[in-house]
């Protein structure tokens, strides 16, 4: 039985972080942020695992998803371990938050928090890591020379406005799934 059981749930990761993959293609840029900054989903799938399994089962579904990106999606490894540390920066503190004390509030009390760590983390990478590593691999000196206006002006703003629309595209999706979820969350215990 327990063999079986991890198997569900291999397959089930295997499942959500394709799905997440194949949400990734459904995005959109902002009008007022750098074009190269898109909003996209994928990140609801790698929620759902967090929610019913463990933190560690959003971060597998992240982690599948993002080597499905850079092996089939035509990512670059820059952009898609940026995309990798903000969907566990994302993902994580949600998982945690709500295991620990279960239901909507904490559903929307992880939100907020994951979506300031997220934000403040990425600003810091992207000025010290990120943007410097773009320059480098493309020649974009753009990246490294204006790497605090874009920081700033660019990713700060995009991880706040990414955090609260895919929060409130969450909350009401959660409320519905709820029952479900807590069965599974039983069936897999």
């Amino acid at each position: 039985m327990q063999k079986s059981s991890k198997l569900l749930k291999l397959i089930t990761f295997s499942l959500l972080g394709t799905v997440s993959f194949l949400v990734m293609f459904l995005n959109f840029p902002l009008p007022f942020l750098p074009a190269f900054l898109k909003i996209d989903f994928s990140d609801v799938p790698a929620l759902i695992a967090a929610l019913i399994f463990s933190p560690v089962a959003g971060v597998i579904v992240e982690l599948i998803k993002n080597i499905l990106h850079l092996l089939l999606g035509g990512g670059e490894p820059v952009g898609v371990t940026a995309n990798l540390i903000a969907g566990i920066l994302f993902v994580v503190p949600v998982a945690l938050i709500y295991h620990r004390f279960k239901g909507v509030k904490s559903i929307v009390s992880g939100l907020v928090a994951s979506t300031i760590i997220m934000t403040i983390a990425m600003g810091v990478l992207n000025y010290y890591f990120l943007l410097p590593a773009y320059s480098l691999m493309f020649g974009i000196e753009e990246y490294n020379t204006a790497k605090f206006a874009i920081v700033t002006g660019g990713v700060i703003p995009f991880n706040i406005v990414k955090g609260i629309i895919v929060g409130l595209l969450f909350i009401p999706l959660f409320t519905k799934l709820r029952p479900w979820m807590e069965r599974k969350q039983a069936s897999f215990s």
